[in-house]
């Protein structure tokens, strides 16, 4: 008879069946049954917790639950261990894989150069960049425990942690302020006895945010200080215009979308992010912003950056989408007109702003236009002349004679700027080319003349149409001209019209073109969900000036009045018509005479409505369709609101996303599309980090704590490969910055 044992566990054990417990200390982990100890191994040699674990299931001790929720585990973790014990036995867990590593590049000599570097306290790049071999050797060479990289503690051992920092943040305050640890320099500050506050960053752990950092070599390369100094206004006291630029540019990209939403974070662990004690308090952010945006300094130094962005990509220059977004306005200091809102399908209170972007979304530049005189205006006294200043690389006068199909560029819009006579014009002038959808499309073509077409998206996808073009005559009399118009024929069997002025590229180009504008729509989105273009910064309101051209609401009442009156007279035609084509029958005397009669009443209503249209006509030539805004009645007179700080935040803004498009593309791969690296940037900007200068090398290590999955630290690890190559220094330092992820079991 077989002995039963009793259901005992040592004290301090973890049950993991009815007859099989352990005790996990720091270094060694014991298996009981019972009372007695059967098994033993350390705390980190993994490759006998399987093979032990797979025996106590093998011989039925325990269940994979039981080892699956005790230890959390995955359960093709403990499936595989299990096939490996009983296909190959115990010694299937000792047995080197055939091939191994020859170490032909880590020689034993170059090991343990690499240990004396890594035990220094040097980063696993800058260790490889030392050894002169690359940072994927150096890696394996760690998980492979042919080196050992130091953690965390060993490295920064005087490093403040984050409680440390709140109570001497706290105490801070029963003086100057909170996190205000740096008294001397601000009272020298507040009598001008110094320019500025020195960027002096000290060892800290657990920096909240700490992984906007690696956005600092993308900002500063699109241009976040960019003429800044000479260009945006003078700002004195503690913080500099650095300061001022780079706390925005990682507010943007944290998705701290306002000055007041600074409240909800510490402002000495954001102060750490700028080599400082403390960020500034929302006043202090106010008035700086202010000083910067005096008077036109924010404009100015926005159509600096469109034209810098344009001279160092000049290919994006060359095809420019341009469409109108409204931002609404739900305050009481103004009654603004009102605007149809298509998101919203409602006609609301707001500004527009027409935007001008590449092939992929990325802005150039915006106009604000309160009074808004629609988009073909907005083009034609705005943005093109601006354009034919800005954009490189245009053709000369020789060039475009040689070639009369040539442009200068092009221009893509939606059918809101739909107009032969337009089209005509600046191609006649300015060799402009335009492509837009046709607005008034004739009868359908035979699908016989579509054919299918493989073609190549701006962002790098490949798509196939079936694409027809032919010749059109667009417009009438003296505007008529001739364009080409290209149709993409859809699975429903809807057919898809553009037509366009660039006579010297093929159909397949215009249709890529045309149909690449939806990346407008989706940067408007994104911008509004996770940048807020549309919140306001300010509250106040200014006055236009006497000369501002508005039109005349007096002339559009008339011309209201016209069109209703055109709809009148073109529906009673139409009711004239009908009955003329079905006269009533002589014979039955009494319908034929009450026809008779209405005809002639109906009649007789449509020559007095074209009387009263002719006393319309005549009216509306005698009145003005646009006056100045000095002649404007007080009743229709409204408030332009403050355009200052805003224009400051909308160009930081531009450049965050900029800088967060050019990290996206370099996390992009055959796993990882556009939308799954913003996301892994969002969280990356985030995440908490470990900040450690180093004076003596001239160096400043960033630490990003692990993402949430092996997979989003394998990405990140490429991208900071590839941050370190440009060997950034942070901006007002001598400190080159490298990224790395903490120290991580492998």
């Amino acid at each position: 008879m077989p002995q039963m044992i009793l259901p005992l566990i040592p004290e301090g054990a973890t049950r993991l069946s009815d007859l099989v417990s352990v005790f996990r200390s720091e270094k060694n982990w014991t298996y009981y049954i019972g009372l007695f100890p059967i098994y033993s191994h350390g705390a980190e040699d993994f490759r006998l917790f399987r093979l032990i674990t797979s025996m106590l299931i093998d011989s039925g001790a325990c269940n994979h639950s039981d080892i699956i929720k005790k230890f959390g585990v995955s359960k093709s973790s403990v499936n595989r261990s299990l096939k490996k014990f009983r296909s190959g036995g115990a010694e299937s867990f000792f047995k080197r894989k055939p091939g191994g590593r020859k170490g032909t590049v880590l020689r034993p000599a170059v090991l343990e150069q690499a240990q004396s570097l890594l035990d220094g306290g040097l980063s696993r790049y800058d260790t490889a960049r030392e050894l002169g071999i690359k940072t994927d050797t150096l890696r394996k060479a760690i998980e492979h425990r042919r080196l050992r990289e130091h953690k965390p503690s060993e490295v920064s051992r005087e490093s403040s942690d984050k409680s440390s920092r709140n109570a001497e943040d706290a105490a801070a305050a029963q003086g100057m302020g909170t996190a205000c640890t740096r008294v001397m320099e601000r009272v020298f500050a507040s009598f001008g006895q110094s320019l500025e506050a020195d960027m002096r960053f000290e060892p800290c752990m657990d920096v909240p945010n700490g992984g906007v950092l690696c956005a600092l070599p993308a900002l500063v390369s699109n241009g976040l200080l960019e003429g800044a100094g000479k260009l945006l206004g003078r700002i004195k006291g503690y913080y500099s215009t650095i300061h001022i630029l780079l706390l925005l540019a990682f507010m943007s990209l944290c998705r701290i979308k306002s000055a007041e939403k600074l409240k909800s974070h510490p402002p000495g662990e954001l102060g750490k992010l700028l080599g400082l004690d403390r960020a500034p308090e929302v006043r202090c952010l106010r008035e700086k912003m202010d000083a910067l945006s005096a008077g036109n300094a924010a404009e100015i130094w926005a159509a600096h950056l469109s034209k810098h962005w344009m001279d160092a990509e000049p290919q994006a220059a060359g095809t420019l989408y341009v469409d109108g977004h409204v931002r609404v306005y739900h305050g009481e200091l103004t009654k603004l007109p009102r605007r149809y809102v298509s998101r919203q399908r409602l006609c609301l209170r707001g500004t527009t702003d027409y935007w001008v972007n590449d092939a992929i979304g990325r802005p150039f530049f915006l106009i604000e236009k309160a009074i808004d005189p629609g988009l073909l205006k907005v083009l034609e006294q705005s943005i093109i002349p601006r354009l034919l200043e800005d954009i490189p690389n245009q053709p000369d006068e020789t060039a475009l004679a040689e070639n009369p199909y040539l442009c200068r560029f092009v221009l893509v819009f939606d059918r809101e700027g739909y107009s032969p006579a337009f089209f005509g014009r600046i191609w006649r002038e300015h060799r402009i080319a335009c492509i837009t959808y046709h607005k008034h499309p004739k009868d359908q073509w035979p699908t016989n003349c579509f054919e299918e077409q493989s073609v190549l998206m701006p962002g790098g996808e490949k798509v196939t149409m079936r694409l027809a073009e032919m010749g059109t005559l667009v417009g009438s009399g003296k505007s008529a001209f001739w364009v080409r118009e290209v149709r993409k024929l859809t699975d429903s069997g809807h057919q898809t019209s553009l037509i366009s002025t660039g006579y010297d590229m093929a159909h397949t180009q215009l249709a890529v073109k045309m149909f690449s504008r939806w990346c407008q729509e989706n940067f408007f989105k994104y911008m509004k969900q996770h940048f807020e273009i549309d919140m306001l910064c300010e509250y106040g309101i200014v006055e236009f000036p006497d000369t501002e051209k508005v039109v005349n609401p007096g002339w559009r009442e008339l011309d209201r009045s016209r069109n209703q009156l055109q709809s009148r007279i073109r529906y009673r035609r139409a009711r004239f018509a009908e009955m003329t084509m079905h006269p009533k029958i002589e014979s039955d005397l009494e319908k034929y005479q009450n026809w008779l009669k209405q005809k002639g009443d109906l009649l007789e209503e449509i020559e007095q409505l074209e009387h009263h249209m002719q006393s319309l006509k005549g009216k509306l030539k005698q009145t003005a369709k646009h006056i100045t805004w000095a002649d404007l009645a007080d009743k229709d007179k409204f408030h332009r609101l403050i355009p200052g700080r805003k224009r400051l935040v909308d160009t930081i803004r531009m450049i965050a996303y900029r800088s967060e498009t050019a990290m996206a593309g370099l996390l992009t791969g055959p796993t990882v599309n556009m939308s799954d690296a913003r996301k892994l940037l969002q969280d990356l900007f985030v995440a908490n980090a470990d900040i450690l200068p180093d004076s003596e090398n001239k160096r400043l290590r960033v630490r990003i704590h692990n993402a949430s999955t092996p997979v989003a630290n394998r990405s990140l690890d490429a991208l900071f490969e590839e941050l370190n190559k440009a060997e950034m220094k942070y901006p007002g330092t001598d400190l080159r910055i490298t990224y790395e992820h903490v120290f991580r079991k492998t």
